[in-house]
């Protein structure tokens, strides 16, 4: 479906009223970047009727784009302000790497399907987000190299937070990351501090498996 770019704006202002807004989301930030990002870049040609839609949507592969509702909550729980480098594990289409680009100063977004890597890459490219790079690798081991990382995000379901990704968290660093079994999750948000971590828990939601050393193992 080919999108005009006022009409592309029209849809994604109409899903932030409705679908971000009318539920809660407040950080204004948050919400003009999603109205910005052109979702409908990030699927492939048949999904792009359904972009703007309250729905997950297919990449190909076995995995998914975020329902917006969800890439907003968890976007708005990582508290950003501009200056922070930020780590996603697990790129998928490349819209929740393109939405913190805009919120954030550097992101580094890590995916460990070889096809999505290299697609959510070149449409990054793409589109103009210069300040994200995207790897092929297994995240759950998280960016040492990188690292401390100021925000860190898991947009894929994890039995517990992989150790690797607390310890490149930076003090007072935010870490998302929905946790459970494989068809039920909670987000949890892990503020790094001197005493350790503190860990608060939110709304239910179900992601795709989180594969790697410190996630499923299939």
């Amino acid at each position: 479906m080919y999108l005009t770019d006022g009409h592309y704006r029209e849809l994604a202002q109409e899903m932030v009223r409705s679908q971000l807004a009318a539920r809660g989301i407040h950080d204004k930030k948050v919400l003009d970047a999603m109205a910005d990002v052109p979702r409908h870049e990030f699927l492939p040609e048949a999904e792009r009727k359904m972009a703007y839609e309250d729905m997950a949507l297919p990449i190909g592969e076995g995995q998914t784009m975020s329902q917006p509702y969800m890439v907003a909550v968890m976007t708005q729980l990582l508290d950003l302000h501009g200056n922070e480098k930020v780590l996603e594990i697990g790129t998928g289409s490349g819209y929740q790497a393109a939405v913190l680009s805009v919120l954030a100063s550097e992101v580094f977004t890590i995916e460990i399907v070889p096809d999505l890597a290299g697609r959510a890459r070149l449409d990054l490219q793409r589109l103009g987000y210069g300040n994200v790079t995207a790897l092929m690798a297994d995240g759950t081991i998280g960016l040492p190299e990188k690292a401390p990382f100021d925000r860190i995000i898991v947009t894929a379901a994890t039995p517990s937070v992989p150790e690797p990704l607390t310890e490149q968290l930076a003090e007072g660093g935010v870490l998302v990351a929905p946790v459970g079994d494989r068809w039920s999750q909670t987000l949890v948000r892990i503020i790094k501090t001197r005493e350790g971590l503190q860990q608060t828990l939110h709304t239910k939601c179900v992601f795709v498996p989180l594969l790697g050393k410190y996630g499923w193992q299939e």
